[in-house]
C-alpha cells in the first residue's frame, strides 16, 4: 500500500513501491471476495434467509439499517458470479492508492447505493447485491486521477471509462428491467464524490530555485579567492591589499 499522503508532483516511479502497492491491493480484494463468497455459502445453506432478513426493503424504516449489509448478500450463485469479476478489477484499482481510503470508499458507496435503492425502488422487492458498490468503485477510479492530478491514474481512468462506459446505461430508469437502476446510480454518484472526499491532500513540493549564471560565477570567484590551496591565492591577496 502506498502512503496515504503522497506528493502528486513526484516525477520518479519506484518499481519496488509499485509492486508493494499492487500486492497489498491484491491481498485486500482477495480477502473481500473470500468474505463475500463465505457469506454466500452460509446464505445458500440457510435457504437465503440472510438475504431475506438483511436485505433492503424500499420505504420500510425498519429495514433502513440494512443499507450496510445488503451489498454483501446475493440471491444466487449466478448473481454473485456476475458481480465478482467487476468487483475484483475495480476494487483492486480503487485499493491501489491506499487500503484506508478504500475502506472508507467502500462504506460510502455502500451507503449511497442502498439509500438510493431504499428511496426510489418499488417496496415490493428486497434489494441485495454488490453491483452498486461496483459502480461506486468505477466512478472513483475514473475521476480520481483528474482530481489528484496524477497522470498514471488519469490514464487508467480514461481507459477504464472508455472500456466500460456501456455499464452506465444500467444506471438509467427502465433500461435494464429487474435490476435496481437506482442502486447503480447511487453507487456511481458515491464513487464520484469519493474521488473528491478521499483526494490526495499532501502539499505540493515547491520547485527549488535554480541558481543564476552570474551568481554561479561570483560564487566560483569567491571560493577561489578564499581557498588557501589555490595557486593564485598569494597574488590575489596582494592585489586585494593594494585595493585592486
Amino acid at each position: 500500500m502506498a502512503s496515504e499522503h503522497r506528493s502528486s508532483t513526484a516525477t520518479t516511479i519506484d518499481p519496488v513501491q509499485m509492486i508493494a502497492d499492487a500486492r497489498r491491493a491484491l491481498f485486500t480484494m482477495v480477502g473481500v471476495l473470500a468474505a463475500i463468497w463465505l457469506i454466500q455459502l452460509v446464505n445458500w445453506m440457510d435457504d437465503y434467509d440472510l438475504g431475506k432478513r438483511f436485505g433492503v426493503i424500499p420505504q420500510d424504516p425498519s429495514r433502513l439499517p440494512n443499507v450496510v449489509t445488503a451489498p454483501f448478500l446475493h440471491w444466487n450463485w449466478a448473481h454473485l458470479e456476475a458481480n465478482s469479476g467487476p468487483l475484483f478489477v475495480f476494487g483492486f484499482l480503487a485499493a491501489y492508492r491506499g487500503v484506508k481510503k478504500f475502506l472508507g470508499l467502500t462504506l460510502l458507496v455502500a451507503l449511497t447505493s442502498e439509500l438510493a435503492s431504499w428511496v426510489f425502488d418499488s417496496p415490493n422487492r428486497i434489494g441485495a447485491g454488490a453491483s452498486g458498490v461496483v459502480f461506486g468503485y468505477f466512478g472513483y477510479v475514473v475521476l480520481r486521477g483528474i482530481i489528484d492530478r496524477n497522470l498514471i491514474d488519469t490514464l487508467i481512468g480514461v481507459v477504464l471509462g472508455a472500456s466500460y462506459a456501456y455499464m452506465v446505461t444500467s444506471a438509467l430508469p427502465g433500461v435494464a428491467p429487474g435490476i435496481s437502476w437506482s442502486a447503480h446510480l447511487g453507487g456511481l454518484i458515491g464513487g464520484l464524490a469519493g474521488a473528491w472526499i478521499f483526494r490526495n491532500r499532501a502539499p505540493r513540493r515547491a520547485r527549488e530555485p535554480q541558481p543564476q549564471p552570474q551568481a554561479k560565477a561570483q560564487g566560483k570567484a569567491t571560493s577561489t579567492a578564499t581557498d588557501p590551496n589555490s595557486p593564485n591565492a598569494a597574488l590575489l591577496k596582494e592585489l586585494d591589499d593594494l585595493g585592486l
